[in-house]
């Protein structure tokens, strides 16, 4: 899975209420969740945001709380991948299972408005504007399943091993 787009860089613990404000995650619109993503953080956010762009943050992304609607807001507003130095073990296992593709990368020198080529198998981000590259953790073959499927209800669906009781 290769992505290609510009990077908008953010610091360290950025929790999910500064990706998505609590009072937005009581609706099951996919859209107002994308419209609110980053509000108090950059309230700008949206109108930089280009489909296919990369969110590059530095340690502890998605800390807080465990809610699923931070990874969503992000997805549908059309971030395509994020990048963090490390994020929060809960955020990591949400933006899977919603099939977000995440990566970490422990030292990189991303700035923003940066052109970056992400190859999610390989775990290696060309700076296309710096001409560096840089090698995150590579990512389990099954997560990469995941993820190309959508997410993880659309990986069960199409393996025959997810039914409603």
């Amino acid at each position: 899975m290769i992505f290609t787009g510009t990077s908008h860089v953010y610091g360290n613990d950025i929790d999910t209420d500064r990706i998505i404000p609590g009072k937005y995650t009581k609706t099951l619109n996919m859209q107002e969740l994308a419209d609110h993503v980053f509000e108090d953080l950059d309230p700008d956010f949206r109108s930089k945001l280009v489909p296919g762009d990369i969110l590059v943050a530095g340690t502890n992304f998605g800390c807080g709380s465990s809610r699923e609607q931070a990874p969503l807001a992000l997805k549908n507003a059309g971030v395509s991948v994020v990048i963090a130095r490390s994020f929060a073990r809960i955020f990591f296992r949400n933006a899977i299972n919603i099939g977000l593709p995440i990566l970490e990368i422990k030292d990189h020198t991303i700035n923003d408005k940066d052109k970056l080529e992400v190859n999610l198998s390989t775990g290696e981000v060309k700076n296309l504007t710096t001409e560096e590259t840089h090698k995150g953790t590579e990512m389990p073959s099954v997560m990469i399943d995941i993820i190309n499927d959508g997410g993880l209800v659309q990986y069960f669906k199409k393996r025959g091993t997810y039914q409603l009781s």
